[in-house]
């Protein structure tokens, strides 16, 4: 069904053509004001490098899901994750002049985003800085693969049915983790630096919550295996290993985001993040957990930005050596380990 246009709008910020595009009703112009105060907080600090960006606020995300399959460049979990992105910045790394900022109204509203404006400008900030962050390092995650003797990462499926999806899981996680991981944190860095580090700790205090209110979603999870288990349709044993990676999964990627108030100098805010996982997540998760977190989180404070591409491979192996020893300490052995390939070039998102 062909979408209604609400609003659109032109008009200049700091040099920068804005160029506003927007199916939604209401509460478009508090996400203008967002992008204009982030624009200007980088422009302020010499950070700024377009000289135009197109703003949609759309109802979701399914026009540039297909725009970006076409091209090759969906974000780690495919089509299913980039619907679940409140905002997305769509750029090409051989022209940065310009990018293209997409708002997903309906995730912004399920998670509380939409008509905060501190949380708005938090995530516009972390999305322009993601092409305006490109370093050596940045280049090199862009170039580096998870091997597997099972499917790539890309295929994973998200039944936890046996060891050969369990190692489909796992692949899945390191790439997240290490090939995206390091992109995330030069993007939480530039963000701190042009002026919003106070509006991403405001957001995170949400992520952090919500990872806080989803582990007591894991009971589900755990009566489920317990079932099978009792039914005979897998070993105890099995049941463990898949609690275990889930653990993993649920909450190893918010280290990305509070290594950089660590790396800005904020301790105190990345400390105030902690408590809530150290009080109220990971008492729930399994006991591996929490020392694998905290020596990944430690991986991505010491990161530099000026790794080779072998460097990173090395650095990977480093962030996927606990995860790997975990579930090994569970009797799950997975043949996961990085290379390199050609660098991405083209839409990235």
């Amino acid at each position: 069904m062909p979408r209604t246009i609400k609003h659109f709008d032109l008009h200049q910020v700091e040099g920068a053509e804005l160029r506003v595009v927007s199916d939604v009703e209401s509460g478009v112009f508090a996400v203008l004001e967002a992008e204009d105060e982030v624009v200007r907080r980088y422009a302020a600090r010499e950070l700024w490098r377009h000289d135009w960006v197109d703003l949609f606020i759309l109802q979701d995300l399914q026009v540039l899901a297909e725009q970006l399959a076409g091209a090759g460049g969906l974000p780690p979990g495919g089509t299913q994750a980039l619907d679940r992105r409140p905002v997305v910045n769509a750029f090409d790394l051989r022209d940065l002049s310009g990018c293209h900022v997409f708002v997903n109204h309906k995730v912004m509203v399920e998670e509380g985003y939409w008509g905060d404006p501190a949380a708005v400008r938090a995530l516009l900030a972390h999305e322009h800085a993601h092409p305006l962050s490109e370093n050596p390092t940045v280049a090199a995650s862009r170039a580096l693969r998870v091997r597997s003797s099972q499917a790539p990462a890309a295929e994973a499926q998200p039944a936890l049915n046996g060891r050969p999806s369990l190692e489909r899981l796992a692949a899945a996680l390191a790439e997240k983790l290490c090939c995206y991981g390091p992109r995330e944190v030069f993007a939480n860095d530039l963000a701190i630096a042009a002026g919003c580090g106070d509006d991403l700790f405001h957001l995170d205090e949400l992520v952090v919550a919500a990872a806080a209110r989803g582990v007591l979603g894991r009971y589900a999870l755990v009566d489920l295996l317990e079932a099978d288990v009792a039914q005979g349709k897998r070993p105890r044993q099995a049941a463990g290993q898949a609690l275990l990676l889930g653990d993993l999964r649920s909450c190893l990627d918010l280290a990305m985001e509070i290594a950089p108030f660590y790396r800005a100098g904020r301790a105190d805010q990345a400390a105030r993040l902690e408590a809530m996982l150290f009080e109220q997540v990971f008492p729930r998760l399994e006991s591996p957990v929490e020392g694998t977190y905290q020596t990944v989180r430690d991986l991505y404070v010491d990161l530099g930005a000026d790794l080779t591409g072998a460097a990173l491979v090395t650095w990977a192996g480093r962030v996927l050596d606990p995860l790997l020893a975990a579930l090994r300490e569970r009797g799950l052995e997975l043949d996961l380990s990085f290379n390199l390939s050609e660098k991405e070039e083209g839409t990235h998102a």
